[in-house]
C-alpha cells in the first residue's frame, strides 16, 4: 500500500536517458516513470530525453515506446500514457565523436529545472566516455546525478577503472550504482521486520540462529543475453551484488539512525567480515555448474553452449558458495548463498533457520521442527514463520508445524510498486539509501575475487546438470544445515 510519503510530488526534475531505445529503458525505466505519474508522485512539467547512438525520427520512437509501454504496463490509462509520450523527447549522441544531433545541446540548456538525472543503461564500458563528453559539453552542474548500471566491470581492476573514469566527473555523493533488487518491496521490508520488532532483533545473532540461506533461481536460460553472460556468469552476475546485498541488509548491525552513509557504514562492515576462500575451501565450500539438455513437460530444452552457440565455453551458470561472517553477531553461523538459470522454477527468497529447542518436554518425544523464517521475494511475495502448535482435540500433547503467513496481495490491495519506480524516486530525492557507495563495490569484489582466484588456481571446473532440475548436488548444503528444498509448485491465490 503506498504511504503518503511514497506519494507526495517531486520536484520537477530533467531525466536524460543513456540507452533510452534500449531493452531495460522499454522493460523497465519507462514503465517504472509511467507508474509514477499514474500516481501523481510527478508532474508532467518533468522532462524525459531518451539518447540513441543512432538518428531515430521523434514520431517514430515515441510508436515505439507506446508499443512497448502497451506491452509492459497492465490495464494502461490513455490519459496518462498521453501524458507521458508528451514529455519524452528523442536526441542522438556518439560519445566516441561527439556527434550530436540538434535536439540534444537545445533540451540540455534550454531549461529552468534544477535536479537533472543522468541514467547509463549501457554496457559500464560506456560509463566512462559518457561522463567526459557530458563535462566537456558542460551539461553537469552540482544538481546532477548519474545512475550506474550493474555489473560494474568483471572484476576488481575493471571495476575500479570504471569508478575512476565516473569519479573524475561526479563526486560520490552525486553516483548512484543501482541494483535493483535492493528497490523490492519484501527487502525493504527487511529493515522494517529486523528493527521495529523486538522478536526478532533480540534473537538475531549465532546464539539463536542455525543457518542463513538465500535463493535466486532463474527457470530461463540466458536468452538474447548469452554473449554478455558468458562474459560474466553467476557469480559475478548475480552473486557479487544481488546475492551480496541482500547478505548485507540481513546480517548488518543497526544504524544509529536511518541514514545513507550510517545504513552503509554497516553493510560494509559486513562485507569486510566475509571470510575468504583458499585452496581447501574453495572445493569443499563452492560449487559450480553449467547447464546442459534438459526436458520439461512441454517438450526439451537447449543447453548452455547450445544457447550461446559457443562450445568452449567454461562460463558457470550455476553457483553455490558456503561462508560465514567472522564478527561477534555471526561466528560460527552457515551462510548458503545459490543462484542459477534453467532452474525447474524461479524464485528468490531468504530463509533463516532458528536452532533446534534443546530439550524435549513432551511424552511422545516426536520431532520437533525448527522455527523458519522465509522471505519469499518473487513471486508470491510473502512473509513466513513457521512454528510448532499444538493439534486440537483431547489425548495429549499432539503438535504439528504450522505456517504464519503475511501475502502481500492478500492484506495490501494497492498495486505492488516495480523496485526500479523506488529507486528512480530515490535518485531525484537525492537519497543513497538504496544504493551501493564505493567502499561496498570494492569490498564485494574483493571477496568475490577470492572465489574467481581459487577457482582458477585449483582447476575447479563446472559440474553440469539438466536444464530445468534444480542444479547440481548440493552436498555442501546440507552437512550440519537444515537445508530447504526449492517449491514443488507455486501457489495460486
Amino acid at each position: 500500500m503506498m504511504t503518503t510519503e511514497q506519494k507526495q510530488l517531486l520536484e520537477d526534475f530533467d531525466l536524460v536517458i543513456f540507452g533510452g531505445d534500449g531493452d531495460l529503458s522499454f522493460r523497465k525505466i519507462f514503465p517504472a516513470l509511467y507508474h509514477r505519474l499514474n500516481e501523481h508522485q510527478i508532474s508532467e512539467r518533468s522532462r524525459i530525453l531518451a539518447v540513441s547512438r543512432k538518428e531515430k525520427g521523434h514520431d517514430e520512437f515515441l510508436v515505439q515506446l507506446e508499443s512497448n509501454l502497451r506491452i509492459f504496463v497492465k490495464n494502461i490509462d490513455e490519459t496518462v500514457l498521453k501524458k507521458l509520450l508528451s514529455m519524452v523527447s528523442i536526441g542522438m549522441i556518439d560519445t566516441g565523436t561527439n556527434e550530436q544531433n540538434e535536439v540534444v545541446d537545445g533540451w540540455l540548456r534550454n531549461t529552468q529545472l534544477e535536479v537533472r538525472v543522468f541514467y547509463l543503461a549501457t554496457p559500464a564500458a560506456a560509463f566512462g566516455p559518457i561522463a567526459s563528453y557530458l563535462n566537456q559539453k558542460g551539461y553537469i552542474s552540482k544538481q546532477s546525478r548519474v545512475v550506474l548500471e550493474k555489473p560494474l566491470g568483471t572484476d576488481l581492476e575493471s571495476s575500479e577503472r570504471v569508478n575512476d573514469l565516473v569519479a573524475e566527473y561526479f563526486k560520490e555523493d552525486q553516483i548512484y550504482r543501482i541494483d535493483h533488487y535492493l528497490g523490492k518491496e519484501t527487502v525493504q521490508n527487511l529493515m522494517v521486520l529486523r528493527f521495529a520488532n523486538n522478536i526478532f532483533e533480540s534473537s538475531w545473532n549465532a546464539g539463536n540462529i542455525e543457518d542463513i540461506q538465500i535463493t535466486v533461481a532463474e527457470s530461463i536460460g540466458v536468452g538474447t543475453r548469452g554473449a554478455f553472460y558468458d562474459q560474466y556468469g553467476a557469480l559475478r552476475d548475480m552473486v557479487q551484488n544481488h546475492l551480496l546485498q541482500l547478505l548485507c541488509l540481513i546480517a548488518m548491525e543497526p544504524p544509529a539512525i536511518l541514514d545513507a552513509d550510517e545504513v552503509r557504514d554497516e553493510k560494509l562492515k559486513v562485507l569486510k567480515s566475509l571470510r575468504p576462500y583458499d585452496a581447501t575451501t574453495i572445493r569443499s565450500h563452492t560449487i559450480r555448474g553449467q547447464y546442459t539438455r534438459g526436458k520439461t513437460g512441454e517438450g526439451s530444452l537447449p543447453s548452455y553452449l547450445e544457447d550461446i552457440e559457443k562450445y568452449d565455453s567454461e562460463t558457470e551458470t550455476f553457483v553455490a558458495v558456503k561462508t560465514y561472517i567472522d564478527n561477534w553477531r555471526w561466528g560460527g553461523v552457515p551462510i548458503y548463498l545459490r543462484s542459477g538459470k534453467r532452474m525447474a522454477q524461479k524464485y528468490s527468497e531468504i530463509v533463516i533457520n532458528f536452532k533446534d529447542v534443546p530439550h524435549n518436554i513432551f511424552p511422545e518425544k516426536k520431532d520437533i521442527d525448527n522455527n523458519r523464517l522465509t522471505i519469499r521475494l518473487q513471486p508470491e511475495e510473502r512473509i513466513e514463520l513457521k512454528q510448532m502448535v499444538k493439534i486440537p482435540g483431547p489425548g495429549g500433547y499432539r503438535y504439528k508445524p504450522f505456517a504464519l503467513e503475511l501475502d502481500y496481495a492478500d492484506h495490501f490491495d494497492d498495486r505492488f510498486p516495480e523496485a526500479y519506480e523506488r529507486l528512480l524516486m530515490d535518485v531525484v530525492r537525492g537519497n543513497q539509501t538504496l544504493f551501493m557507495r564505493r567502499d561496498e563495490v570494492r569490498a564485494s569484489w574483493e571477496w568475490v575475487e577470492s572465489i574467481l582466484r581459487n577457482w582458477e588456481s585449483e582447476e575447479i571446473t563446472n559440474v553440469l546438470y539438466e536444464a530445468g532440475s534444480w542444479g547440481p548436488g548440493d552436498s555442501i548444503m546440507t552437512e550440519g544445515a537444515h537445508w530447504v528444498s526449492p517449491p514443488k509448485q507455486s501457489r495460486t491465490r
